[in-house]
């Protein structure tokens, strides 16, 4: 009798706990819901210069407390915008990353306003062994000869981003691609000096850091700077027109040996007489 009635406390424990977790559960649940709210995210990874459309996206749920500035609720709002910046499977798709209304598909719509896109002939030693990546940041470098013929090497532009390696805009693969082009973001006055200098010499890319945002101001290196030499100033030979005078010489006294039988006689003869 006292073991049956023990067992029916426990069922009954059992299942008074079984129902406090299911209301639990079910009181968490809809305190999400009400608190959550329903942005889009990528349902896959997108390259940069993507034109947007039902398949790449899905919604999902977001804490409406947290929700991230510029971020979409309706699929209409997002139809045939461009990517600017590459997206990740999951990330929030957002006002700052795409390109502004109207802007059509490719590489047009990576460039930012004000800047244009150039792109310059490379190996796979002059692109850094294919590390150059697009959205990584490089040194330009020509060597050319100067106005004496003796070459030099020197650093034209600084932190220059690479929108694309051949005709490849992707921003996720981190592995080396030896490409015959780069395409590279400069303004204006920056794609005159690119354009000067791949006409004088040759170019190199030098892969800097991304954080990295000193400019550096060098005067370049020559021959003797490698070798460590110095070479003596050469000396400024100074040219006078020189000036020839001629004068009449004066005349010379000659004289003559006259021989008369035993005796000697000497005369004397002028010049010019």
């Amino acid at each position: 009798m006292k073991s049956t009635r023990a067992l029916m406390v426990m069922l009954a424990s059992l299942l008074l706990g079984l129902i406090a977790v299911a209301v639990a559960g079910k009181w968490i649940v809809d305190q999400t819901r009400i608190d959550a709210s329903t942005i889009l995210v990528a349902a896959h990874d997108i390259d940069v210069g993507t034109r947007l459309n039902y398949d790449m996206l899905r919604r999902t749920d977001w804490p409406s407390g947290s929700l991230p500035h510029g971020s979409f609720q309706d699929f209409s709002q997002l139809e045939n915008r461009v990517l600017k910046s590459h997206l990740v499977r999951g990330e929030p798709v957002l006002e700052s990353k795409l390109a502004p209304v109207g802007t059509s598909g490719g590489l047009s719509g990576v460039v930012a306003e004000g800047k244009r896109a150039i792109t310059v002939r490379v190996n796979d030693v002059i692109g850094v062994a294919g590390f150059a990546l697009p959205g990584n940041y490089v040194d330009i470098l020509v060597n050319a000869q100067d106005h004496d013929r003796k070459p030099f090497s020197k650093i034209v532009l600084e932190q220059i981003l690479v929108l694309a390696v051949a005709q490849d805009v992707g921003r996720d693969d981190t592995k080396p691609k030896v490409v015959t082009a780069v395409t590279l973001e400069v303004t204006p006055e920056e794609a005159e000096t690119l354009d000067l200098a791949r006409s004088i010499g040759a170019l190199s890319l030098a892969l800097r850091n991304q954080v990295d945002q000193d400019q550096v101001e060098t005067r370049g290196r020559r021959v003797p700077d490698l070798l460590n030499l110095t070479i003596a100033p050469e000396p400024v030979v100074k040219t006078e027109e020189k000036k020839v005078i001629y004068r009449p010489r004066a005349p010379r006294d000659e004289s003559i040996v006259v021989i008369r039988g035993l005796h000697q006689s000497e005369a004397k003869i002028t010049k010019g007489q």
